[in-house]
């Protein structure tokens, strides 16, 4: 089979490390990027593949240089790149909108908007030119893309807007077999989802507790678009928790 090439964001923990893990279980080389070394290091040494198949990239996504160093890499170590999965994202403080610092806002829309549009930038530069053409990219959405959570202006915001930004490069990469697509993922349990939860648990007592899934479902998902012909796309995939609010949640 031919090698195919993948790059992760937020590659360190989470949906990221777990896709990472069964990306390669499927046969992928991976480039992992994210802002804590260490931590990729360890996904990597959780894989037990050898050199040859991953690379390792320090990166803060929202630093332009940053992610421009990261694909010329990608570029140097494996000559392509076939799926990017735009994954990194943050959150910010659970304050009332008006508390909201303003270091906070900039934080989150850098990560999580801004620094998902440079990636997807620089892997058009790449698919565009690459032979053969073309590839997959990725978004990792959120609920919040649909239905907010109270205090959370930022961190919805950067996923409404990251939808209409899923829709566009989907629109501008078709004539270039470039296929854009949003995973859309609700309470996954990582590190991030416990956090929440023990917030809404603070708040509002065990019984706000929501039901959480194995973020494996998730990284299935994933693998089943990373897998597809490029003449294939899912626009939007949705992967919940069964039993979670959604519809009408707060």
């Amino acid at each position: 089979m031919e090698r195919r090439i993948a790059l992760i964001t937020g590659a360190g923990s989470g949906i990221g490390r777990v896709s990472a893990l069964a990306l390669w279980r499927e046969g992928w080389s991976l480039a992992l990027a994210g802002r804590r070394e260490e931590a990729l290091r360890e996904t990597f040494a959780m894989s037990r593949v050898g050199d040859d198949r991953a690379l390792v990239v320090p990166t803060d996504v929202s630093d332009r240089e940053a992610v421009e160093r990261l694909f010329a890499a990608v570029k140097d170590r494996f000559g392509r790149l076939d799926l990017l999965f735009n994954n990194a994202g943050m959150s910010a403080p659970g304050v009332p909108l008006e508390d909201l610092p303003a270091e906070a806002w900039k934080n989150v829309i850098g990560v999580n908007l801004t620094g998902a549009f440079w990636c997807l930038q620089e892997a058009f530069r790449l698919m565009k030119a690459q032979d053969p053409q073309g590839g997959r990219i990725i978004n990792n959405g959120s609920i919040s893309a649909h239905v907010p959570r109270p205090n959370s202006a930022a961190y919805t915001a950067s996923k409404h807007a990251l939808t209409g930004l899923t829709r566009a490069a989907s629109l501008d990469g078709r004539a270039f077999d470039i296929a854009c697509g949003q995973i859309d993922i609700g309470n996954a349990r990582t590190e991030m989802s416990e956090r929440m939860q023990s917030k809404l648990e603070r708040a509002k007592g065990a019984a706000a507790v929501e039901p959480q899934m194995d973020a494996r479902h998730v990284a299935d998902a994933v693998v089943y678009m990373a897998n597809l012909p490029l003449s294939v796309n899912v626009p939007f995939i949705t992967v919940m928790a069964n039993g979670m609010p959604y519809i009408g949640r707060g």
